[in-house]
């Protein structure tokens, strides 16, 4: 494995109590893979890959049975030695939004020029000339790094970004909501162009890829984790995922999004907010908003359980996963989180 995370917790401590950001997460990422991770906001993406990138404010604490990356111990590494051995040569980051990441007043090529020589013993002119072969890779042309951020669009800012990341030629990328705020051809051209990046690397890249939208997902992950109130839900691979679904929070994420193949239906939204996460929720945290919890979903915190091989989920009824299914399709459903009481 690429990444390897085990019972991963990241709390930040405030003035209100204990919040429990990352609250238990388990996930893989292998070699050559693309895994994404989906779930509405505030869920704890963004902080779980902060607690990866060493980029948590002081007030967070973080405990894990295991948080490795290509089997090194990345908890035992100081700030300093994170930098040297992991940062930009063996984990790199697509931060979520380009314009607020790229310095307004320093051109663009200076930005990913400094980026290298800071993890790499080049001249400014070899590393420049790396920069200009970079951009073409992500389809921007090399005198564009001449450019300040605000003379380039949303589009070619995540270009950009990507291309920063892509500097060092590390085994991993993490991606936050890349596609964010951009249209959807512009979307589109920027999924294909990382398509295209993978498949021309010599090396083997993986991909942890962050978003809400399951669109993106699906058109880019080989392995998906679904992840709600700190926890991750259900995780698959991608096919086996969306084909069979176990958890009701799944099953209320594809009823929100509308389907090629079914453009007439109507679409079902999930009543409800997240739970506030100050404190311990001691069972189920979708329990509030889902409609087949019963008491004993409140009790005590589901284990993951492998209800296929590699297909784990939280839940405790999936022995009635097919009723689940059938009747997750209807809108009156999902009106009462009482009504399969």
């Amino acid at each position: 494995m690429v990444l390897d995370i085990k019972n991963l917790s990241t709390r930040y401590h405030t003035s209100e109590g204990v919040v429990r950001a990352v609250d238990g997460v388990s996930l893989s990422v292998g070699e050559d893979q693309v895994f994404g991770l989906a779930g509405e906001s505030g869920c704890g993406k963004s902080t779980l890959i902060r607690t990866v990138m060493r980029l948590l404010p002081g007030s967070a604490r973080v405990d894990a049975d295991e948080l490795s990356y290509e089997g090194r111990d990345l908890l035992s590494l100081s700030d300093g030695e994170y930098r040297e051995k992991i940062l930009w040569k063996g984990i790199s980051l697509v931060p979520q939004s380009a314009m607020n990441s790229l310095n307004p007043v320093y051109r663009v090529g200076e930005q990913v020029v400094e980026a290298i020589r800071a993890h790499s013993r080049v001249s400014r002119r070899e590393a420049l000339e790396m920069v200009g072969g970079l951009f073409r890779g992500v389809g921007l042309q090399p005198e564009l790094v001449r450019n300040y951020p605000h003379e380039l669009s949303g589009g070619m800012r995540q270009r950009a970004m990507i291309a920063m990341s892509l500097a060092l030629d590390p085994r991993l990328i993490i991606m936050d909501e890349p596609t964010t705020g951009l249209d959807v051809l512009v979307q589109e051209r920027i999924l294909r162009e990382l398509k295209e990046i993978r498949k021309k690397k010599k090396n083997a890249m993986s991909i942890l890829l962050i978003t809400h939208d399951i669109s993106v997902i699906a058109e880019m992950s080989d392995r998906i984790g679904i992840m709600y109130a700190g926890r991750i839900m259900e995780q698959a691979d991608a096919l086996e995922l969306f084909r069979e679904p176990y958890h009701p929070y799944t099953l209320g994420l594809k009823n929100a999004f509308p389907s090629i193949r079914q453009l007439d239906r109507e679409l079902i939204s999930i009543p409800g907010a997240p739970p506030n996460l100050i404190g311990d929720i001691p069972g189920c945290v979708f329990a509030f908003r889902c409609p087949f919890a019963v008491p004993k979903c409140m009790e005590r915190r589901p284990p993951d359980l492998e209800v296929k091989p590699n297909h784990f989920v939280q839940c405790i009824r999936t022995d009635r996963v097919e009723e689940f299914r059938e009747r997750s399709g209807e809108k009156e459903t999902w009106r009462s989180s009482k009504s399969m009481n």
